[in-house]
């Protein structure tokens, strides 16, 4: 998908007031379920703990939304807190010089700074510094502030953080083993806090989560990973996508034939060429039809006298039509069938022999004693019948309706069992059963699945294991076969699944 800026146009198609999807989008705060302990934690360690404190997590996991809750929901009274951004590689002499402008220090150097801070402490006020983009900072950055951590006897700054991983590893290195910093991980978002998160996000824009399909819902959370950043682009692209395929889908309605003009006059001319073949075709055979019926009607006429002819016609003829043209086109495994149908014509031909031979005392005519030739053949008309009576072919038809027994069920009770803290991989959803049923069997008893609505329809989703949690969920992905790994399987939680199998 190509990205496209925020145009009028793509506003006006949603009706957005602003992109919802914006990096920075003023006002906006979303803060789940799972970050508020984590900011409980860094305010509990900023009190209690002597530690430098990082918090870690990709580009785009709401390290600086962690940030800016904790700077909002400090004690203004109480606690002075100091911003840093480097702008690009940030050695010791620029940290430094931030906050030194920040704390109205005119000689910024490491003991004034100190200073600074003691003075603040006898007043009873603590100093917050935290570092956004902390990865940028060179070592000797890294290293000042850990020796700002650690302060003096009388006072001393609380330091956070906010990087990538990265940012570990040289910490560990600056240490030496020394437990001077304390790390707390930043975990994605749950498909729940994903949906509300969308939801918070289009309703700042003046829209509902409606503008979604739950299809591009689950969707956007999977190719994302639940991290903030990347739903905002994935959640971006599908709505541009999608206004796309609207425009296709009436280019296809106004125009169904995306050929040339001349093309498109060629395949006509074919087409009527053919239209012409077959109608002359069919105008061929016609006069055949005609030319037979009179030709018969005529050799029965010369076989009788001019007086018998009117009389004898009509009868004769449709008897020689009903007899001879079943009998040439269907199988012989069908002879009942015919004699059943033929037996009361053979009855008028011959009726209508008799009286006319003895009114005009004449001979039969050929055609009527070429009708009685094939008289014996009415006579085994019950033998005939007996046959079709026992047909063998009923066994056959009614044994493909008993389906055989499923290999696997919904497993909904098993799901209503688990906790709902543990956690499970998905691998896929399907509209068909048996295809749940069938990768069930074949890949082993931790492969379960379960039923759901999606958009009206049940779907089958088909998942791996039981965990304790998402780490060890995300570690059996690593685990699966590669046709499994392809279709992105994804952790997630019990909760998750016992809430849409309620509804």
């Amino acid at each position: 998908m190509t990205s496209l800026s925020a145009d009028d146009s793509y506003l006006d198609h949603y009706g957005f007031s602003h992109d919802p999807f914006a990096a920075r989008v003023p006002g906006f705060k979303f803060f789940p379920a799972q970050r508020k302990p984590v900011l409980g934690q860094l305010h509990h360690l900023a009190r209690y703990s002597q530690l430098l404190l990082v918090v870690t997590g990709p580009e785009g996991s709401g390290k600086t939304l962690l940030r800016q809750a904790l700077v909002a929901s400090s004690n203004k009274q109480a606690v002075m807190s100091v911003v840093i951004t480097p702008q690009g590689t940030a050695d010791s002499s620029a940290v430094l010089q931030q906050i030194g402008q920040a704390l109205n220090i005119q000689h910024a150097d490491f003991d004034g700074v100190m200073a600074q801070i003691v003075q603040l402490a006898l007043t009873g006020q603590e100093v917050y510094l935290l570092v956004d983009d902390a990865e940028q900072l060179t070592g000797a950055a890294v290293e000042t502030l850990l020796r700002l951590a650690a302060g003096s006897p009388e006072a001393r700054p609380h330091v956070f953080l906010f990087g990538e991983d990265s940012l570990v590893s040289r910490l560990e290195a600056l240490v030496e083993g020394e437990e001077r910093f304390h790390v707390i991980a930043l975990q994605p978002y749950e498909e729940d806090e994903t949906r509300e998160y969308l939801a918070q996000r289009l309703e700042g824009a003046g829209a509902g989560l409606e503008t979604l399909s739950e299809e591009q819902i689950a969707r956007i959370h999977e190719q994302s990973g639940g991290w903030p950043g990347a739903i905002n682009l994935v959640a971006r692209e599908e709505l541009i996508e999608a206004i796309k395929h609207s425009k296709t889908r009436k280019t296809v309605k106004g125009w169904p034939f995306p050929l040339p003009m001349k093309h498109l006059l060629a395949v006509l001319a074919v087409l009527c060429i053919i239209a012409v073949a077959f109608l002359l075709r069919g105008g061929e055979d016609e006069p055949e039809v005609q030319m037979n019926t009179p030709l018969a009607l005529g050799n029965a006429s010369r076989s009788a006298p001019e007086s018998a002819a009117s009389p004898v016609m009509p009868p004769e003829s449709p008897s020689k039509i009903e007899f001879e043209t079943p009998a040439a086109a269907e199988p012989a495994n069908t002879d009942s069938a015919l004699t059943t149908a033929v037996e009361p014509a053979n009855d008028v031909s011959k009726e209508n022999s008799a009286t006319t031979a003895h009114q005009d005392g004449a001979a039969p005519s050929p055609a009527v004693t070429q009708k009685e030739a094939p008289a014996p053949v009415v006579q085994p008309a019950p033998e005939s019948v007996v046959p079709e009576t026992p047909a063998p072919k009923t066994p056959e038809v009614v044994r493909p309706a008993a389906q055989p027994a499923p290999v696997a069920s919904a497993h909904s009770a098993w799901y209503a069992e688990q906790g709902g803290n543990r956690y499970l991989v998905q691998i896929l959803g399907t509209r068909t059963e048996k295809n749940a049923q069938t990768l069930v069997a074949q890949r082993g008893s931790e492969y379960r699945y379960f039923v759901k609505e999606h958009e009206g329809k049940p779907l089958y989703v088909v998942t791996f294991g039981n965990f304790a949690n998402r780490a060890a969920a995300l570690a059996a992905i690593k685990t699966l076969p590669a046709a499994l790994q392809s279709g992105k399987p994804w952790a997630r939680s019990f909760a998750s699944v016992q809430k849409e199998m309620r509804k």
